[in-house]
């Protein structure tokens, strides 16, 4: 099945065109990263994926239905959440809003609750959490606190995971680490992924595919074609070089707010 497919189209906020014509197919099961430069209209994708961003032209559906009709079926981590010094609830309980936060009151005792208690356990498990999921959550760094909110988005078991820039603020060690634990979540839960990033070099070795935004629209496909010279001169109408570094870093050359891309 085909996870997110847009046709033509197009995302206005305002009375501007924040991008046009795209049209993109992301497979099930695939770890497809969003890139772009600041002010590209990549949060403005994920939002339009769920349904809180209508489409000016075109169409598109998400797991089968119209944007917003699946999103019981999704997981969402939001741009930038952090927790400070002060915050005391648990790793563990943070993770557990996500199968019950939505609702009034405590979680009443039962097979329910049990079910709930396991699920919470086995996703901890599964994002390699479990030595320090019991402390203030305040308490933890930002690769260790990252790895809990994703957690929380995988607590419902969804088909379609949404990561807005999750590894922003994190030292090169703890990307390269979220992104493989990411990997392992495609394969592991048969979860399709779309995590909206800056800098490509420590997710680059572990993706499926990249969806480029830029110059008002946004090519996608396998990251060796979309970051090339060819594709980048032609979205941003400029000539752009990419080079390789002797590091093995690909830099983009001659576009605008561009980290480097790496070749893992």
């Amino acid at each position: 099945m085909t996870a997110v497919s847009f046709e033509g189209a197009e995302a206005r906020i305002g009375g501007t065109t924040i991008w046009r014509d795209v049209s993109l197919t992301v497979e099930r099961g695939q770890f497809v990263a969003v890139l772009g430069p600041n002010g590209s209209g990549k949060s403005t994708l994920v939002r339009a994926v769920l349904g809180l961003q209508p489409l000016a032209a075109g169409s598109a559906s998400v797991l089968g239905r119209p944007p917003g009709e699946a999103n019981d079926r999704i997981g969402y981590l939001p741009q930038r959440r952090s927790f400070d010094e002060s915050t005391r609830i648990r790793g563990a309980d943070v993770v557990r809003l996500g199968l019950d936060g939505a609702r009034w009151g405590l979680p009443l005792p039962g097979a329910r609750s049990r079910a709930a208690t396991r699920r919470v356990a086995e996703v901890i498990e599964l994002v390699s959490a479990t030595a320090y999921a019991d402390k203030p959550i305040g308490e933890l760094s930002g690769g260790e606190q990252q790895r809990l909110l994703i957690a929380q988005a995988l607590a419902r078991r969804p088909q379609l995971l949404l990561l807005d820039e999750p590894l922003d603020s994190l030292d090169l060690p703890n990307q390269a680490g979220v992104a493989a634990l990411v990997r392992s979540i495609c394969r592991e839960e048969d979860v399709t992924v779309l995590l909206v990033a800056h800098d490509v070099n420590p997710i680059l070795g572990y993706l499926d595919g990249v969806i480029y935004v830029a110059g008002g629209t946004a090519v996608e496909g396998a990251p060796e074609d979309v970051i090339s010279a060819e594709t980048l001169s032609a979205l941003y109408g400029v000539p752009i070089d990419v080079l390789r570094a002797s590091d093995g870093r690909l830099v983009v050359v001659g576009a605008p707010d561009l980290h480097g891309h790496h070749a893992h």
